[in-house]
């Protein structure tokens, strides 16, 4: 986003809304009739469709207004982190004149489909209904998914649009640091100057956070009532967050979905793994110039560093880039050997879906095809957790007889890898003192009917259904009224928790808080409906083996 001058704002006297020629002129300069004078009381207008002008902290931004929903694109929320690169991020210098904000700024330096990125890269995106007209409207700010390497706010799926119809909220969300640029720990390397560094992008979302907190009135909504949601490194990005101190106060809910942080990097694996990232750029960790040289290297040679294969025993093409236990921005894990005191007091979803791995490792059309024979090998170089993968075959052919080959791999992949750190959350929410806020689990068991039906409810599959954009591009849930329906449940029930706190809706059946002892968890189906363990059994299978993050050792 870049900051324009507007010279007929500029020259625009109190009386020029009332003067019909003029207005004419300004309107034909695109500024319609969402006109703020220069100078005048810090307001905003929303009217019809047209350009919007509303004040924030560090100065006015245009949007524009559609169908009653007023859409914000690009606006900064803190400096170009090129200048502070690897270090905290700082916000914005205030600016005078309006800085439209009508298109997606750039995203984060990445490779991938939303690359290659920029380090100027601190901007989000809000959508709402009104603007400063004291509608103390539910806040709902979502963190996007690629884990902490890839993605962006600005993807179609995440248009706040609908939500905002349906429920009357206020949605954001937000761009900031990934891969090498947000994670990359220099602590141990470059002295108490970088000591943070391996939680930048976690302290770029605080500073997103803190400019909802800051701005939320004048977009219509309540700082006193935000619900942070996200969906994969989104949901992690959460949980890191319940455990960081300096993000305390500034979220009163929170929904995840296919996304937990059980446990972050330790500072030694983290600074392996620095050391790596470096010799890979073709610098010596030892060299006393080191750092600097890092400072100096352009952005596409850090990018092309983030390909380092890790050094984990599982098969990874790139190094592993997540948030650090540094003891000072995040002094514990965030959810390991309990759930962290400080969030105690916040609501909390913790979702899945039933066929996670059906996104990912079902690109292979050899997965669909696998023999008993074959499954072995293939399950060996998938599995995160280290058991005997005939004794997962033989458990799981025991479990589910019925189930092919196939299947078994796709079940056993989603089991031993994601499904484990939502139950690692779970229960340790559980067991979180009396009179701490609860805990509502769901698995979404409903399945896309495209491709035939053979991915299932795959990983994402449930973006599209929260935020009611199932006909957006982009969304694999098809178009039809099973798919709408889903979208109705579930937005509902996100809707619901961040205006009451609790999911529940009259369109669900009742869903009950997960206990330890019944393990209570919504099947999201047609219809929804709640169960006690599902999948228990599996549950009790894989929990023989101690959980470890991927990217903590």
């Amino acid at each position: 986003m870049t900051l324009e001058r507007h010279p007929t704002l500029a020259t625009a006297s109190t009386d020029a809304a009332t003067d019909p020629q003029r207005r004419r002129l300004l309107q034909a300069a695109g500024l319609g009739a969402g006109l703020v004078l220069a100078g005048a009381a810090p307001r905003a207008f929303a009217g019809g469709d047209g350009s919007v002008i509303a004040r924030t902290r560090s100065g006015p931004v245009r949007g524009m207004s559609r169908q009653g929903v007023s859409v914000f694109k690009g606006i900064r929320y803190g400096a170009d982190t090129a200048a502070t690169r690897f270090l905290a991020p700082r916000p914005p210098a205030p600016w005078r004149e309006v800085a439209d904000a009508l298109d997606y700024a750039a995203s984060a330096p990445q490779r991938g489909n939303d690359g290659p990125g920029s380090e100027d890269c601190l901007f989000l995106n809000v959508w709402t209904p009104g603007l400063r007209d004291g509608g103390k409207r539910p806040v709902l700010v979502y963190f996007h998914g690629g884990g902490y390497d890839t993605g962006s706010g600005s993807d179609a799926l995440y248009d706040g649009t609908r939500l905002c119809r349906r429920g009357d909220v206020v949605v954001v969300t937000v761009n900031h640091r990934l891969n090498a640029f947000g994670y990359l720990y220099l602590g141990l390397l470059g002295g108490p100057g970088y000591s943070t560094s391996g939680n930048a992008g976690q302290l770029d979302l605080v500073l997103a956070l803190q400019w909802v907190r800051d701005n939320a009135a004048g977009f219509g909504g309540d700082a006193g009532n935000v619900t942070v949601f996200g969906q994969s490194g989104g949901g992690a990005k959460i949980a890191t967050l319940m455990a960081m101190p300096a993000a305390r106060g500034l979220f009163h809910k929170a929904w995840t979905m296919s996304g937990q942080q059980v446990t972050a990097a330790g500072p030694r694996a983290a600074m392996q793994r620095a050391q790596r990232f470096l010799e890979t750029v073709g610098i010596d960790p030892a060299a006393a110039d080191a750092l600097a040289r890092l400072r100096a290297l352009p952005t596409e040679a850090i990018l092309e560093g983030t390909g380092a294969r890790d050094f984990s025993r599982i098969e990874e093409t790139r190094l592993y880039f997540g948030p650090v236990m540094d003891g000072e921005v995040l002094p514990r894990h965030p959810f390991w050997p309990d759930a962290p005191a400080q969030s105690a007091a916040i609501p909390m979803v913790v979702g899945n879906t039933r066929d996670e791995t059906r996104a990912f490792l079902g690109n292979d059309p050899q997965n669909f095809a696998l023999t008993w024979d074959a499954l072995p090998a293939r399950l060996e170089k998938q599995q995160f957790v280290d058991l005997r993968v005939d004794l997962v075959v033989a458990e799981y052919r025991r479990l589910y007889p019925h189930y092919t080959p196939s299947e078994v791999f796709f079940a056993a992949t989603t089991a031993g890898r994601s499904w484990r750190g939502a139950v690692e959350e779970l229960e340790a929410r559980a067991r979180q003192p009396a009179g701490s806020a609860p805990t509502w689990a769901y698995q979404l068991d409903w399945g896309s009917p495209l491709d035939e039906g053979r991915f299932r409810a795959f990983h994402t599959l449930d973006i599209p259904l929260v935020f009611d954009n199932v006909r957006q591009p982009g969304s694999r849930t098809g178009d039809g009224a099973d798919a709408q329906a889903m979208a109705d449940r579930m937005s509902d029930a996100l809707l619901a928790l961040a205006r009451h706190g609790d999911p529940n809706h009259r369109g669900l059946a009742r869903w009950e808080p997960y206990s330890m002892a019944r393990r209570q968890t919504m099947l999201f189906d047609l219809p929804a409906s709640l169960a006690d363990d599902p999948r228990g059994a599996e549950r009790r299978f894989w929990q023989q083996a101690p959980f470890i993050q991927r990217g903590t050792m």
